[in-house]
């Protein structure tokens, strides 16, 4: 028999797995159905109307015209209110009745807009460009995930890739965490600027609850968003308006939310205000590090619009965030390599057991603080004015004083319990005193504005920004590695110290003009958009110029055609500049001030198909980029180390699909699979025997696969189930070797980088919820409540996301895996009103 790695792996839920799967793929035609079909035509002339979408009001359920303008649609009987709309006609709303194995007639006649075609083309903001996919708040809120955070509900999406559930991070299409455009609102957000792990993140700064919709550019975004490398996500919260109040409140055994809106003075004002918390200490303390955890994650949000007059406005965005992750760390137990049954194959199984001094503590955390003011102004019928300006602050502290004993044993499986410590043989031992007591602290000003100026068929757009950035840090860390030698002596060695403190400012500022033009004589046939930015850097004196074209061609009504080609550049902030010093370096000393913008050259050639009938979409694009200046870095779990000079070139390309749409009618699921190359070459002058060559950047994942489905029990769709798949193989990672001797004691050094690869990301969550109508007459609605049962990691897979590094008696250095979280059981509650 073969030897077996060692897993949490049983067979037991692939079982319930099968069972699952057996009840999801169950057509939903159990119920009462009837037809309703009918001819689509236009006012004056009569004359059928093709690629109409008809969709039953309030849901995604639906099909579209053909080309005579007849639809067809089985549905459960019942009333109904059907949804007619098309691109250059005015939306029409009609009510119908569906009785049971009949044919209902419902023909309607479409008007033409002018307007909505002016405003489409106006905005470009509802075309489906290359590269640009788009999240619905309720969609996210039903997928079963550790916490309800946008963020997170990003790792559905085509193109991203992530290896870590406790983590937000997200990288795309090859791209690093620190390469992605995040706006709410319009205002630029950031991610904080020094975790070590994720579970240290806490919550996203997205509040799902708040928003309209998420929409992520994976590439081929416009010359008004500039600055990063991969891929811009723009956060549309909601703006009441002609709504009374509306809602929710939901509490899990993880986190809770509650949020509110309305319009006021005859809807002249609208408000949203949004409050999270999250303390999930039962989800963390799932890991093997045991100890006494203490997350602790607050956030709250409030958006306020007020109309001063018809074509002025004024809207404010405010955020403050604070999260807190403490952790007295107490034990760990881990159990690693391989169990044999066969006797002519002896197993290979370790143990490594740590134990943490009594006086062990951490203690990280950031808080944000943001507030914005945006100005709207309608000059004229043709011009619009848009202006605002923003204060965004991140305080990081990350403290952490760790003292621990590991010890590494050789085991017998069969020898009895392990918890007694039968069958166990040392095999090696080391001590490990970690300290650090860092700060970061980033203040950020930004004002921008842009003019809008329309035409029959054209837009034309330009803009303006100015930042000012300050970053004060204060480092006092060290590492202390205690081992014995080859002469069974004890080693004491400092592997790190750095201490100091430093204060940096720099100013920003760009320009960019953008053309959008309905270039067919078909209206919405072709759209292409040009766009050029002008960036400025004070820091190093450096200007970008950055040329982008996108294009959309409308083949036929159910095929269309995308791409995209630009230009792109990431200034160099402070976490690349600093690098990382080496001891008796200072941190001024270590900024590197002839460092320059990293450059990108993309392409995107995307295709997307409408089965009429499936209302289904299938979606594929295929994408190169030429990357050039790269600034390298290594990525440790979470954390980011960059190396502070340009000294490598490199590639990307990859293919991504997608079949999404109403797999199941009436829901909407989706399905995406993904192929990446991502590679990168040391320049000369930089190499070293260990980075010569291609190498595969850090976020080279090859294969992705993720999956979203949702299903109703056929008697009554009230219960759904909602399933969550991700697969990714495994990121690269640059494996140690024997260092420097000291003493006895020998040190590890990086070995040939990015060589070596973690094991696959494989994780399934489940989710089964249902809704029950409380009263259909509230004081301003329907309140309904959903309670939702979720099984996170339902096949109890083991992922690892880090290894560390322990010597045993030879003095081999054993990689010991960092492994996240197991099955986890979370039950939420929501009550909308």
């Amino acid at each position: 028999m073969p030897s077996v790695s060692v897993s949490r792996f049983s067979l037991r839920p692939w079982v319930a797995c099968a069972l699952f799967l057996s009840v999801v793929v169950v057509p939903a035609h159990a119920q009462n159905w009837g037809t309703v079909q009918g001819t689509v035509t236009e006012t004056p002339d009569g004359l059928p109307v093709p690629g109409v979408t008809i969709l039953v009001e309030g849901t995604n359920y639906g099909t579209a015209s053909g080309e005579e303008g007849r639809y067809r649609l089985r549905i459960p009987v019942g009333r109904y209110a059907f949804r007619f709309s098309a691109i250059g006609y005015a939306t029409r709303t009609d009510s119908v009745v569906v009785r049971r194995g009949e044919t209902t007639q419902l023909d309607v006649t479409l008007s033409t807009s002018v307007l909505e075609m002016d405003d489409l083309v106006v905005e470009g903001e509802e075309t489906a460009e290359a590269g640009v996919y788009t999240l619905d708040p309720d969609v996210i809120r039903a997928i079963p995930a550790p916490f309800n955070d946008g963020f997170r509900a990003l790792k559905v999406v085509p193109g991203v890739a992530s290896n870590n559930e406790m983590s937000y991070q997200f990288s795309v299409r090859g791209g690093g965490y620190n390469e992605n455009l995040i706006f709410v609102n319009g205002f630029e957000v950031y991610m904080p600027f020094r975790p070590r792990q994720g579970e240290q993140e806490g919550l996203g700064l997205v509040n799902p609850d708040l928003a309209d919709r998420l929409t992520l550019y994976t590439g081929g975004f416009s010359a008004r968003y500039g600055g990063k490398l991969s891929s811009a996500l723009l956060v549309d919260y909601r703006r009441p308006e002609e709504e009374p109040l509306r809602g929710a409140a939901a509490l899990s055994t993880l986190d809770a939310s509650f949020n509110a809106g309305s319009s006021l003075w005859n809807n002249r004002v609208g408000w949203q205000l949004g409050v999270r918390k999250a303390r999930a200490r039962r989800f963390f303390s799932t890991q093997e590090l045991q100890g006494n955890y203490q997350p602790d994650y607050t956030d709250v949000q409030g958006l306020v619009s007020v109309r001063l007059a018809p074509g002025h406005e004024v809207e404010a965005l405010g955020i403050w965030a604070d999260h807190e992750f403490r952790l007295d760390p107490r034990s760990r137990q881990t159990y690693f390599g391989t169990i044999s049954t066969d006797p002519n194959t002896p197993s290979n199984l370790q143990g490594l057991w740590v134990n943490f001094s009594d006086d062990s503590d951490r203690a990280d955390g950031y808080a944000s603080r943001f507030g914005g003011v945006r100005v709207s102004n309608r000059l004229t019928d043709r011009l619009r004015a848009v202006h605002d300006v923003s204060y965004f602050q991140t305080d990081e502290t990350e403290f952490f004083d760790i003292r621990g004993q590991a010890v590494l044993y050789q085991v017998d499986p069969a020898a009895g319990d392990p918890d007694t410590g039968a069958g166990f043989i040392r095999n090696g031992n080391a001590s490990m005193q970690d300290f650090a007591d860092n700060r970061v602290q980033v203040d950020t000003w930004t004002a921008q504005g842009r003019w809008i100026w329309t035409a029959d068929r054209h837009s034309v757009e330009g803009g303006w920004l100015a930042r000012s950035l300050r970053f004060e840090d204060d480092l006092n860390e060290r590492g202390v590695v205690v081992g014995r030698g080859l002469d069974g002596g004890i080693e004491r060695v400092v592997v790190d110290s750095l201490t100091d403190a430093a204060t940096l400012q720099s100013t920003q500022a760009a320009l960019y003009a953008e053309h959008v033009i309905d270039a067919a004589p078909t209206r919405d046939r072709l759209v292409v958009t040009s766009g050029l930015r002008l960036d400025y850097f004070d820091f190093n004196g450096e200007w970008t110029l950055s040329p982008r074209v996108m294009a959309r061609y409308r083949l036929t009504t159910e095929t269309t055609l995308s791409g995209s080609l630009g230009l792109y550049h990431q200034a160099p902030t402070y976490r690349e500049l600093r690098g990382v010093p080496v001891p008796g370096e200072t941190i001024l000393g270590a900024l590197n001030r002839d460092l320059r913008s990293q450059r990108s050259l993309q392409a995107v050639i995307g295709m997307e198909h409408f089965f009429t009938q499936k209302r289904l979409y299938l979606r594929s694009e295929v994408y190169a980029k030429h990357l050039s200046r790269l600034i390298s870095y290594n990525v440790d779990n979470v954390r980011i180390e960059y190396s502070g000079e340009n000294d490598a070139d490199g590639y990307t390309y990859g293919l991504d699909v997608q079949l999404r749409g109403e797999l199941v009618p009436g829901i909407e699921s989706w399905i995406n699979y993904g192929f990446m190359v991502a590679n990168e070459d040391v320049l000369a002058g930089f190499e070293t025997p260990q980075t010569q060559g291609a190498n595969p950047r850090p976020m080279d994942q090859r294969h992705t696969f993720s999956m979203f489905m949702q299903d109703y029990v056929p008697t009554d769709p009230t219960w759904k189930i909602h399933l969550r798949t991700l697969f990714g193989s495994g990121f690269p990672y640059t494996p140690p070797i024997p260092g420097e001797r000291l003493g006895g004691l020998t040190l590890q050094v990086p070995g040939d980088r990015l060589s070596a690869r973690y094991t696959s990301y494989r994780r399934v969550d489940m989710g089964v919820s249902k809704e029950i109508v409380m009263t259909e007459n509230g004081p301003t609605g329907p309140i309904t409540l959903t309670l939702t049962g979720e099984v996170l990691n339902i096949f109890n897979m083991v992922n690892t996301v880090a290894y560390a590094w322990v010597p045993n008696n030879d003095g081999i250095w054993q990689r010991i895996p960092t492994r996240l979280t197991p099955r986890t059981v979370n039950v939420r509650v929501r009550m909308a009103f």
